[in-house]
């Protein structure tokens, strides 16, 4: 492993840039918190490209938010990916006593993470080769993982 290297940001673009570092970077398993996933391009061609190569390699991906409302109708590349690899990728929806969660966070293999201080800001954080790091938000995401109900379902009827 690498010595870790922690990069902090305070733009849309350099917290898109690490985001993908991040996905490139990952080989088993992507965590990912944000209360709408709007400062993140899930939708453009070079993230589903990336996203279709770790899904092809058996990575897991899991998916946590407030509203699907802009993935519903600004992703339709990410909604493809979900319905093709159904079996690797879980979406679920945060219950209305989480919905004051306001930070950001994006995990990889439990060594890499990229985190948004606030989603009404861009301030944040990326560490990669450090497991010390990603330890309490992995903690955190997996609490509001267990809380959260599936969403986003694979076909209309969710089956």
């Amino acid at each position: 492993m690498d010595a870790p290297t922690v990069i902090r940001f305070d733009m849309r673009r350099d917290l898109q840039a690490q985001w993908r570092a991040l996905l490139v970077r990952a080989t088993t398993r992507i965590d990912l918190f944000d209360p709408d996933f709007s400062a993140f391009p899930l939708g453009v061609p070079d993230v589903e490209a990336t996203l279709r190569a770790f899904l092809r390699g058996g990575g897991l991906l899991r998916l946590a938010l407030h509203d699907t409302t802009f993935i519903e109708r600004s992703c339709p590349r990410f909604l493809g990916l979900a319905r093709y690899y159904n079996e690797q990728i879980e979406c679920r929806q945060s219950p209305r006593s989480l919905r004051h969660l306001s930070d950001s966070l994006a995990l990889a293999d439990g060594v890499h993470v990229v985190r948004r201080f606030h989603c009404d800001h861009m301030r944040g954080e990326a560490a990669f080769d450090a497991p010390a790091a990603v330890e309490l938000p992995a903690h955190r995401f997996e609490a509001l993982w267990e809380e959260s109900r599936v969403t986003l379902s694979a076909t209309v009827t969710g089956l």
